[in-house]
């Protein structure tokens, strides 16, 4: 089994896990910080290793396009391109696609689609997609997958749940043959008869592990939560779940809660980005407020000599000052971002640690 489940929670449905992959263990639960072209923007591998990443997300769509598969292929694999030992995670690439609504068509057989760069045309099937994946030499492959985004017709949503489920079965023959993992998709949208469906369709295939897609596309929280309260519990119990594109630091905590164990999300490196950063204010993790967002460019912080986060032992917080991080916005030095990305990733993987020993000690 890739995945040994653990301990679980007296209060809650949160639990502890392994997942073992052909590059190494993970515990879990567990958050991966993305690196959409073999880079996790102005973040060095070395630094991810410092920092306590266990995993790394990857895009099948961009590094299939560019530096493309010979280039990948000629370096090694993904992994000794970017110089990572560790394990990573590729998505399928229907997500990336989908989102070029006015560039592609889409049918049973797959996606074609044109570049957005070059303009060049490309069809994306679901054997394309792993095999493209197995190319990159990824630990867990997504399969394809057709999602909707938010609000959806039904009618829409119905056949994008067909087709996630034909594209799936196409998918398992082509993963039995593979030594890495590979995870099925629910979709559905928020209508929970169409998850339903999606669900006893997907999860009764021999994947190692399933995800629930679709989900944090623009939707209200009270249309998210029930769905993520309904299917991740019934999501196969002794396999992996992932939550995809996932979440605020308070929503990680929630969702772990309903028996999720895997995430990623851009928040913390995108708004790194745009000076937002996470600070601590209390150990107590179940709690709300138990962090707050700050944003460094304001005024405020321009004389201000105190560490970023006097609790946090990242590099940023080690040796630079909130005046300074501020001064390196304003002038738009390079160096911001850069800083403010090793410190929302470091108390996003906190937080999973702290999540962790949480679960071990009965408080989450």
């Amino acid at each position: 089994m890739a995945f040994a489940l653990g301990p679980k929670s007296r209060r809650s449905q949160a639990r502890l896990g392994t997942l073992t992959t052909a590059h190494g263990k993970i515990k879990s639960p567990f958050f991966m910080p993305i690196a959409t072209r073999a880079s996790v923007r102005g973040v060095s591998t070395d630094e991810l290793k410092e920092l306590g990443a266990q995993i790394i997300l990857a895009n099948t769509y961009h590094l299939w396009l560019r530096p493309g598969l010979s280039v990948i292929r000629k370096a090694g694999g993904l992994h000794k391109f970017m110089n990572w030992d560790g394990p990573i995670l590729t998505d399928s690439g229907g997500f990336q696609v989908f989102s070029l609504s006015h560039r592609r068509t889409i049918n049973d057989r797959g996606v074609t689609f044109r570049d957005d760069i070059d303009g060049s045309r490309h069809l994306l099937t679901p054997k394309k997609a792993l095999a493209i994946q197995d190319t990159l030499g990824s630990d867990i492959r997504m399969v394809l997958d057709e999602c909707v985004g938010y609000p959806a017709k039904i009618s829409d949503a119905r056949e994008a749940v067909r087709r996630t489920t034909r594209w799936a079965k196409q998918s398992v023959t082509k993963a039995k043959l593979s030594r890495h993992l590979t995870f099925g998709i629910v979709q559905g949208s928020t209508f929970r008869e169409l998850r339903r469906q999606s669900l006893e369709e997907i999860a009764t295939l021999p994947f190692q592990g399933f995800a629930l897609g679709g989900l944090a596309v623009g939707e209200p929280e009270e249309k998210l939560w029930p769905v993520i309260k309904e299917f991740s519990q019934k999501l196969p119990e002794n396999k992996a779940r992932y939550l995809m594109g996932f979440g605020k630091p308070e929503q990680l905590v929630h969702a772990v809660q309903e028996g999720l164990d895997m995430f990623d999300c851009v928040i913390p490196t995108r708004n790194a980005r745009h000076g937002t950063l996470y600070i601590w204010k209390s150990v107590a993790i179940h709690r709300k407020d138990f962090y707050r967002e700050i944003k460094i460019t304001h005024a405020k912080y321009a004389g201000d000599m105190k560490p970023l986060d006097s609790s946090c032992l990242c590099s940023t917080c080690r040796n630079y000052t909130r005046a300074y991080l501020r001064h390196l916005f304003q002038v738009g030095e390079p160096l911001a971002p850069r800083l403010a990305t090793i410190h929302n990733i470091a108390f996003y993987l906190e937080l999973m640690k702290r999540i962790r020993a949480g679960i071990r000690e009965g408080k989450i």
